[in-house]
């Protein structure tokens, strides 16, 4: 026997559809209906709603979605044997470097079990956590995964909830920490049923449709059904952490914020467990309220995205200008925003119009709370193109760039194929069944990209699988020519962070960062370590000295030792300190 419930409040008669057969349900005063009936392994069901016979609604709840979202659910059935990670006991974010990826084009298979073999990769690379992109079930084969209509699915085409607990299992024996992007600001265009049940939507919208119910009436379940779903995949499949998509996006007036909430109820599992958990919010808002502890008035969580030092280091290496790039580019935004962990930080953004953002305090939040990145999935797939740095920068560029972001105080986080400047861009691709909608959605990309200046024929058909096909990473590349350069660059930036304290160092108190606006040098004092970096394409002059520990092109240094001479688009590390054994050993490229 198995009891089935739903939470439905809006119909009438809720009937369970099991294999074919209906079952009558019973409502209690909340609004929950429930039967228990016996049921056979790899039994389908779903529930129809009032007196519709003809139309079966998968479980909003659904565990699996053996047929896609639109069609009856299957309860995941879990081998007691599936898990070999008994002895984890998790990882924490502060001196980790995240990796995200997409699991549909890491690999050529784009599937769980073939991310698995390239584990070693990651493993090799130096990496903490892996950062999966939205796992949820969607409509289609392929798709970024913010297009998510069942929370509690896991995509069937990528390897279904089998799929993700080999992946989980199979980090976890490797000491990799698994974090899982999730969508809770919305719902995707097709197959999203959930308001027939319930008020789960809100008649407000934001960019991506409407807004989900978190503040309104009978949104106490809706807030339930966020919170379980964050909970389950900790819990059931062993992840680490959240990845939370566009926090900004969720509107909460209630006197908890629903951050706040889902806060303490993750440390009471992380206490359970006996294990970390980290909670990571996407947000635009430069809020530190995010970060700050619930001690001090804030909402708890372990970290945040900071586009703020995306945007500082790109504009100041590229040159580029356009869109929300236009505050930035300057060397000494750049080193104000590496002290100080935003840009705006109650300043004029020229991008919104209005001042933004709110001062960190330094004094109080570790840097390691913030996530500092060259690329991510938005910073690339978000242009018209989807093209990577390493399509219009120089490896010595991307290089710096790197010695940049790891070489800062921040949580570092690198994109897949970043390591190795992959050549493959990554598109925005969808993979819509419905011809109208998948229409709309080309349109609409094409046309969003038009406002900020591309030309609308440079832009891909998100429909046409070669879109998709053509985001895979051609992993044969990386040992060839400058993307193994460019890797052993990587590699040796990640292994001297673990070895050495003054890298990952967390407070902001401790940095100080020189530059000059003219020469277009920069260097980060970290302790007896600074990051020297020479951003322009000519050789110049840096006043510090030290041993060469890590360079991009081999730096030289005066006959007094107090300054070294950087070539143009490179990086250099040096060492005032006393020499050890530990550090006898230096890496160089090119």
């Amino acid at each position: 026997m198995h009891e089935f419930e739903v939470w439905a409040p809006l119909p009438n008669r809720v009937r369970l559809h099991l294999d074919g057969i209906l079952h009558p349900m019973t409502r209690d005063d909340a609004g929950w209906w429930r039967a228990r009936v016996p049921i056979e392994p790899g039994s389908r069901y779903g529930f129809v709603l009032d007196d519709d016979d003809a139309i079966v609604l998968p479980d909003p709840r659904s565990p699996r979605q053996p047929d896609g979202v639109h069609a009856p659910s299957q309860l995941d059935t879990v081998d007691p044997d599936a898990w070999t990670d008994r002895d984890w006991t998790g990882r924490q974010l502060a001196g980790s470097v995240v990796y995200e990826l997409h699991v549909g084009t890491f690999t050529p298979e784009g599937t769980f079990d073939a991310a698995v073999d390239r584990l070693d990769h990651l493993v090799d690379l130096g990496v903490g956590f892996v950062q999966l992109m939205p796992v949820n079930a969607f409509n289609g084969e392929h798709n970024w995964g913010y297009d998510g209509v069942l929370w509690y699915a896991v995509h069937e085409a990528y390897g279904g909830p089998d799929g993700l607990r080999h992946l989980v299992d199979a980090c976890h024996r490797r000491g990799l920490g698994v974090l899982l992007d999730v969508v809770y600001n919305h719902l995707g265009p097709s197959g999203n049923y959930l308001d027939r049940f319930g008020p789960y939507l809100s008649e407000s919208a934001n960019p991506w449709g409407r807004a989900v119910n978190i503040d309104g009436p009978s949104s106490d379940e809706v807030r339930r059904y966020i919170i379980d779903n964050a909970l389950r995949w900790m819990h059931e499949f062993h992840l680490d952490g959240l990845r939370l998509d566009a926090v900004h996006a969720l509107e909460d007036r209630t006197a908890t914020h629903l951050l706040e909430q889902l806060s303490v109820e993750t440390h009471t599992l992380s206490a359970h467990l006996r294990r970390p958990l980290t909670l990571i919010a996407e947000s635009d808002l430069n809020d530190p309220v995010l970060v700050t502890a619930r001690s001090g008035g804030g909402y708890g969580l372990d970290a945040q995205w900071n586009d703020d030092i995306h945007h500082a280091v790109h504009a100041a290496v590229s040159g580029e200008r356009q869109g929300y790039y236009g505050d930035f580019g300057s060397l000494q935004g750049l080193a104000n925003t590496l002290r100080q962990g935003f840009f705006h930080s109650g300043t004029y953004s020229s991008f919104r119009g209005r001042l933004h953002g709110r001062p960190l305090d330094i004094r109080r939040t570790p840097a390691s709370a913030l996530l500092a990145y060259t690329c991510t999935h938005d910073q690339v797939g978000n242009r018209a193109v989807g093209d990577r740095p390493g399509h219009y920068l120089s490896p010595g560029q991307l290089a710096v760039k790197a010695a940049l972001v790891l070489g800062s105080p921040y949580t570092p986080m690198l994109f897949m194929g970043e390591e190795w400047g992959a050549s493959s861009p990554f598109q925005f691709f969808t993979s819509h069944p419905e011809p109208e909608l998948a229409r709309a959605v080309a349109a609409g990309r094409t046309g969003e990209f038009a406002q900020h200046g591309w030309d609308r024929a440079d832009v891909p058909d998100p429909q046409d699988p070669a879109t998709f096909l053509r985001s895979k990473l051609n992993w044969d590349e990386r040992t060839v020519d400058h993307h193994a350069e460019l890797l052993d660059c990587y590699r040796g930036l990640i292994e001297l962070r673990s070895r050495r304290t003054e890298l990952t160092d967390p407070w902001l108190e401790h940095l100080s960062v020189e530059y000059d606006e003219e020469r277009r040098w920069i260097v980060l004092h970290r302790g007896d370590l600074h990051v020297a970096c020479n951003l322009g394409p000519d050789p110049v002059t840096v006043p510090v000295g030290g041993r060469p520990l890590l360079w991009w092109e081999p730096p030289t240094q005066d006959p007094t030792g107090a300054a070294t001479v950087l070539p143009g688009h490179s990086f250099a590390i040096l060492d005032t300190g006393r020499a050890s054994a530990s550090d006898a050993s230096r890496v160089e490229w090119n």
